[in-house]
């Protein structure tokens, strides 16, 4: 018999991993992170690939939770796109 896997148990938060993002849980994988290579044009099969210890249903969980809080998750990946520039500029003076 199958184990079954509560769907709300692949993603958890916590304080001291990636300041609280939402994260593929056991892993370091944000949540965030999955997005972008998914906005990227990265297919999950794809994703699983390069994260070599993910597995097909965890990117499809942080998937999920992405769109389900897509505001969210794509205001933080502005807020540190902009952060990224500002640094960047700061550097180049």
């Amino acid at each position: 018999m199958a184990t079954v896997i509560e769907i709300g148990s692949l993603i958890s938060r916590d304080p001291e991993i990636r300041g609280g993002r939402p994260c593929i849980a056991g892993t370091g994988v944000s949540v965030r992170r999955i997005a972008v290579w998914h906005n990227m044009g990265y297919t999950p099969e794809e994703i699983v690939s390069n994260f070599g210890h993910l597995s097909l249903a965890q990117v499809h969980a942080a998937l999920a939770y992405y769109y389900v809080n897509k505001a969210e998750i794509d205001a933080d990946v502005e807020a540190e796109e902009r952060e990224y520039d500002t640094l960047a500029a700061q550097h180049r003076r």
